[in-house]
C-alpha cells in the first residue's frame, strides 16, 4: 500500500534530488519573501539559511535564536511555497540528544522535510567551555544525529537529515578529520554531508571519494561555478547567507546614501513594484 501522506512524499522528493554531478541548487531564503522570489525563480526546493533567519528576527546567528521562533518562520515559509522545504536548525536547540529529538518533531509539525543539523559549539557551551574545542565530540554528535533519525522514523517520514561538519570552517581538522566525522555522522543516521568552508577543488574531490553519501558545499564570491563544482560530484550547492548579506548589504547602502548625499542611486535595479505585487501576493 502506497503511503500518501503529502509530508511523506514531500520528504521522498527532497531526498530524489541529491544526486552526485546534478547537484541541487539552493539559493538560500530567510523569510517569506525571500522564499517565494527563490521558487519564482525556479528552485526544486527551498533552504533555510539560519543566519538569515535569525537576523530577520533581531538576533544574532550561531545559536542564540529559540526553537518557536526559528520553527514559527520556518512554518511560515513552508506554508507559503509548493516545492519541499529544508530547514536550517543550527545544532538543534537543545542541550541534548532528546531535545534534538523534540525539535525535529516540530520541524516536521512545521512543514519541513530536510534539516542542517551542525556539530559546531557556541557561547555557553562550546569554544572556551572546559577546553572543549570549537567542535562537539564525535561520539556526542553522533547520538544526536540518532536522536533526530528516530524522531523522523518514529513519525513516518523519511526526513533528510544533513550532516554538517565544521572542521574546514573553524580551522578545527583537515579532510582525514573531516571524513571521519561523516563516516560517524551517517552511521548514526544521516543522509549527507555538509562542509563549509571547503570550496577548493582537490578538497572538494577528496571529501566526495571519501564520504559514503551526497555531499553538500557552501559558495560564494570566488568559489568555483555550479558546473564545476557538480563535475566533482557535488550533490548539494548552498548560498548559505550570502544573499541575505547581500540583500541588507543593499538596505545600508541606500539609507546611507540618501541621508548623507541626499540621492538615490543604490536603489537603481530595483524590481518593479506590479511584479513583486503579483509574485509576493500569489496574485491576489
Amino acid at each position: 500500500m502506497t503511503n500518501q501522506n503529502p509530508t511523506h512524499e514531500a520528504a521522498l522528493a527532497f531526498r530524489a534530488l541529491h544526486t552526485p554531478g546534478r547537484p541541487l541548487v539552493l539559493p538560500n531564503a530567510w523569510d517569506t519573501a525571500s522564499a517565494l522570489l527563490v521558487e519564482e525563480a525556479g528552485v526544486a526546493a527551498v533552504a533555510t539559511t539560519s543566519a538569515g533567519v535569525a537576523w530577520d528576527l533581531g538576533t544574532a546567528d550561531g545559536d542564540r535564536l529559540d526553537r518557536d521562533r526559528a520553527l514559527g518562520a520556518v512554518a511560515r515559509i513552508a506554508a507559503a511555497v509548493r516545492v519541499p522545504v529544508s530547514a536550517d536548525i543550527e545544532s538543534g536547540y537543545a542541550k541534548d540528544a532528546a531535545g534534538v529529538g523534540d525539535t525535529i518533531r516540530a520541524v516536521l509539525a512545521a512543514g519541513a522535510v530536510g534539516v542542517n543539523l551542525e556539530d559546531a559549539l557556541y557561547d555557553g557551551e562550546g569554544d572556551d567551555v572546559g577546553g572543549r574545542g570549537p567542535l562537539r565530540p564525535v561520539a556526542e554528535q553522533a547520538e544526536r544525529i540518532a536522536a533526530a533519525r528516530a524522531a523522523a522514523d518514529a513519525a513516518g517520514v523519511p526526513l533528510f537529515i544533513n550532516a554538517r561538519i565544521d572542521t574546514v570552517l573553524r580551522g578545527a581538522g583537515g579532510v582525514e578529520e573531516t571524513l571521519e566525522r561523516a563516516a560517524a555522522y551517517l552511521a548514526a543516521g544521516a543522509d549527507g554531508i555538509f562542509v563549509p568552508g571547503a570550496v577548493d577543488p582537490e578538497t572538494v574531490k577528496s571529501l566526495v571519494a571519501g564520504v559514503e553519501g551526497p555531499l553538500n558545499v557552501l559558495v560564494g564570491p570566488g568559489a568555483p561555478s555550479v558546473a564545476e563544482l557538480a563535475a566533482l560530484g557535488v550533490a548539494r550547492i548552498s548560498a548559505g547567507s550570502s544573499i541575505a548579506q547581500a540583500a541588507h548589504a543593499v538596505v545600508r547602502r541606500a539609507a546611507r546614501e540618501l541621508l548623507s548625499a541626499g540621492t538615490y542611486d543604490s536603489l537603481t535595479g530595483g524590481l518593479d513594484y506590479a511584479e513583486l505585487n503579483t509574485v509576493l501576493g500569489g496574485g491576489r
